[in-house]
């Protein structure tokens, strides 16, 4: 086998093992969260939500898994709330579930800062 043909199966075999990786990573711990669409690798969800529309893909992704689902915004989970009801459920009945927050930059640029 030549170099480049070596070369070549090496890097499949890399992006594999990545790819492998990242699934592993998404789906430890799922069965704690809420059901959502099933992620792709490494872009998650993207390719179903609209970024210069987010609340009607959101809403649209909310008819289907409900008012309380699990989104991917790349690597990173999201727990999405729609309407007064769950919202007022996770704030006020379960406090110290929904209390640690992370940093979201894809939100946070998405809806500049509100």
């Amino acid at each position: 086998m030549d170099l480049l043909g070596a070369g070549t199966v090496f890097l499949i075999i890399c992006l594999s093992c990545l790819m492998a990786l990242s699934t592993w990573r998404q789906m430890r711990g799922k069965s704690k969260m809420p059901p959502g669409p099933t992620p792709l690798p490494f872009i998650g969800n993207l390719l179903q939500v609209n970024l210069k529309d987010m609340h009607r893909s959101l809403v649209k992704i909310s008819d289907k898994y409900g008012p309380v689902y699990t989104i991917h915004l790349g690597p990173r989970r999201a727990v999405v709330l729609r309407g007064y009801d769950a919202v007022k459920e996770a704030l006020v009945d379960q406090a110290e579930e929904f209390s640690g927050r992370g940093e979201q930059a894809t939100l946070d640029c998405v809806s500049r800062g509100y």
